[in-house]
């Protein structure tokens, strides 16, 4: 694995901030079938009480406990009854925000991702979305919570090449009900992994982007 490991304290940033930092970094994730590892080109920002797509828009909840810090821990929720997502916890202890994990290219572990994957049509879309994201990682609820800076957490989050800003896009969050014209999906531009943008409304239930 390139980089190092995160730190607490270099991931208690603003969701936004914390956003940009993320791409380019990598996830790790060790199962029993083996270890995938994915360089992340697509994510998103949601804020806490001035954010009303956010899960935690509403107060603190046993969901959502997770994501109001410390910061550096996966916050991983159950979305439509089938799938799970994941999120990076960012800010200061006690103030809630977290940077959702939409998209990456898959760099390390390829043939466990494919077999977790068979699919996928090519390894752009072996990571494409954040429900295929996670389970290329193996990730479910049994992560939350795990500490991304710990090196003996079965999820690891490491430093990557950073982005440069000219490389960056923005654009609205994908299928939330609120908030729908806020631009805090970040993504790499020209990487075949980003995942397809989808515009919320009142018509969704859910975002799968929370």
């Amino acid at each position: 694995m390139t980089g190092r490991q995160f730190t607490r304290r270099e991931l208690a940033l603003d969701p936004v901030e914390l956003a940009t930092l993320l791409l380019g970094a990598v996830i790790e994730a060790t199962g029993p079938d083996g270890t995938v590892a994915v360089r992340l080109v697509e994510v998103e920002a949601y804020r806490g009480l001035d954010d009303p797509a956010s899960h935690c828009y509403r107060g603190k909840t046993p969901r959502n406990a997770v994501m109001w810090g410390p910061a550096g821990h996966l916050y991983v929720y159950f979305v439509y009854g089938m799938h799970f997502c994941a999120n990076v916890v960012g800010t200061e202890d006690g103030q809630p925000g977290a940077v959702l994990l939409r998209a990456g290219e898959v760099v390390s572990g390829a043939d466990v991702a494919r077999a977790r994957r068979p699919s996928a049509r090519g390894n752009g879309e072996l990571a494409k979305g954040p429900a295929i994201l996670t389970s290329v990682l193996g990730i479910d609820r049994a992560e939350n919570g795990v500490d991304l800076t710990d090196p003996a957490s079965p999820v690891r989050l490491f430093t990557g090449e950073r982005v440069p800003e000219a490389g960056i896009r923005t654009g609205p969050r994908v299928g939330v009900a609120m908030a729908m014209d806020t631009p805090w999906r970040f993504w790499v531009d020209g990487s075949p992994a980003v995942s397809t943008y989808r515009r919320g409304g009142k018509r969704r239930a859910a975002a799968p982007g929370r």
